[in-house]
């Protein structure tokens, strides 16, 4: 009897611990553009960050990428990719929203925004967050190659700013991912930083007659890239410090 006492107080310890670990699992959503989201195996050697972020953390967080190619805050909740993340999304959860490579495009009804738009649907991902007890922290868009003779300019215009502006006012967590970027290209210059973006010669299987992408990475610029974001979060000084390598 004893024996089995034991048993079953060892069974239901395991069950609590068990339940515990699970319990304790952080998620890190990622909403986004292609510059972030996961890529098929036809698109090889192009990278998005998103795919090295989990290899930066413990198996206490989990890094779910719903970052898609050619997304803007507009087309990523009109094709209802953001309420099934929305309903997921628990208490202690983060979402890492970066937009804006597509929102530049007003040419494109569905998908561009003015600078208005932007800001309202940024707000809105915020507070549609915070309302599930969940944290938001906003990043501005990485840069794209965009030398001229030698000096980076920027291709994004107004549309950081919006997000630097909404994070202030809301007091959202911001890694200003424009400006880590810049930083890293300005330091390698124009040449040296073609390696951190998807450049192949041609005969690679996936592309034949080549590729010279400035805005889409490679393996070594998506890591390097994630590395910025988590340079952010040790800025920030989030909880998720604790749960990193």
């Amino acid at each position: 009897m004893k024996r089995k006492m034991i048993l079953a107080s060892t069974a239901i310890s395991f069950i609590l611990v068990s339940f515990t670990l699970i319990q304790s699992k952080t998620t890190i959503y990622i909403i986004g553009d292609s510059t972030a989201a996961n890529k098929q195996a036809k698109a090889y050697p192009e990278t998005g960050w998103g795919m090295e972020l989990q290899s930066f953390f413990e198996s206490t967080v989990v890094v779910d990428n719903r970052a898609l190619n050619g997304r803007s805050t507009k087309s990523f909740k009109a094709e209802n990719q953001w309420q099934p993340i929305l309903e997921k999304l628990s208490p202690g959860d983060y979402v890492f929203i970066e937009f804006g490579h597509n929102d530049e495009k007003i040419d494109k009804p569905g998908t561009g925004t003015s600078l208005a738009e932007f800001k309202t649907n940024l707000v809105n991902y915020v507070n549609e967050t915070r309302s599930k007890k969940a944290i938001p922290v906003l990043l501005t868009p990485i840069s794209r190659r965009s030398f001229k003779n030698g000096v980076l300019t920027d291709s994004h215009g107004h549309y950081p700013d919006v997000t630097r502006k909404v994070a202030d006012s809301l007091k959202v967590p911001l890694i200003d991912m424009l400006v880590k970027t810049e930083g890293l290209l300005t330091k390698l210059g124009d040449v040296k930083s073609i390696k951190l973006f998807n450049y192949v010669d041609s005969g690679n299987v996936n592309y034949p007659t080549g590729k010279k992408d400035d805005t889409h990475l490679s393996p070594d610029g998506a890591k390097q890239v994630a590395g910025l974001v988590v340079k952010g979060i040790k800025e920030l000084r989030l909880d998720l410090l604790k749960k990193l390598k």
